[in-house]
């Protein structure tokens, strides 16, 4: 049986994911600060609004724009599509809960076309990193408890209805002991939320920016092979790049 796929809102990210993202389940995009995460889920939600699909929108970071949805549309089509995405902007763990409540509400309601979750792990890893330095332990469990149940729905919800699940994360570099640091020992780039968030996902996309020179590297697909792509970010959207 053919996988159902729908746009990433870009030919050439269509063409290098064979079609574009999967329906039925949980792809992270995943990299540094400035690297174009949210340009990538904006686009995805643009691509489906326009098509007259009802979009979820969480942003934990407060990084979705207006004005960044009017350059991909136009002028003329922003308001419709705006129209067509629902934007809930929690900003503590707690609100991200009951947003995840509401969320579960408009997905029983209405037709939904697409959910993004732009920051998956900024307010876990807040309310996280207080409770590990309070001493608080069974607050700590309490909150792993809770992003692991939301993620857990967010995958049975894609893979039941047939909902694609879009969510951006966080990445670090590891820790080195001085003397390997010395060395030049290169560090691994980690996600934040580690195993939780890669078993959940079944499509991994990692975003890097070397000096300008955007790039997307395939971490992880049911049937494609790990591979990589140069891109740049124009004000109508993403493109390929080859880099010199």
């Amino acid at each position: 049986m053919k996988t159902e796929k729908i746009s990433t809102g870009s030919y050439d990210f269509n063409t290098w994911l064979y079609g574009g993202y999967e329906k039925d389940i949980i792809t992270m995009i995943a990299g540094p600060p400035g690297c174009g995460k949210t340009n990538f889920v904006i686009l995805a939600s643009c691509s489906q609004a326009k098509k007259g699909n009802k979009v979820i929108f969480v942003d934990t970071e407060g990084g979705f724009s207006v004005e960044r949805v009017r350059q991909i549309v136009g002028s003329e089509n922003y308001e419709s599509v705006l129209n067509n995405i629902f934007l809930l902007k929690p900003t503590s763990f707690e609100e991200q809960k009951k947003d995840f409540v509401k969320l579960l509400g408009l997905v029983k309601k209405d037709d939904i076309g697409l959910i993004v979750v732009d920051g998956m792990a900024m307010l876990y890893r807040l309310e996280i990193g207080d409770a590990y330095n309070s001493g608080d332990d069974p607050r700590v469990k309490v909150v792993n408890r809770e992003i692991a149940k939301q993620m857990r729905i967010f995958a049975e919800i894609s893979r039941k209805q047939n909902i694609p699940i879009i969510i951006t994360n966080q990445v670090y570099l590891e820790f080195l002991p001085e003397g390997d640091f010395k060395k030049g020992v290169e560090r691994n780039t980690n996600i934040v939320g580690g195993d939780l968030f890669k078993y959940w996902s079944k499509c991994i996309i990692e975003l890097k920016n070397d000096n300008g020179k955007r790039k997307a590297v395939l971490l992880k697909h049911r049937n494609l092979p790990q591979k990589e792509i140069g891109f740049i970010i124009k004000n109508e959207g993403i493109f390929k790049k080859r880099w010199i």
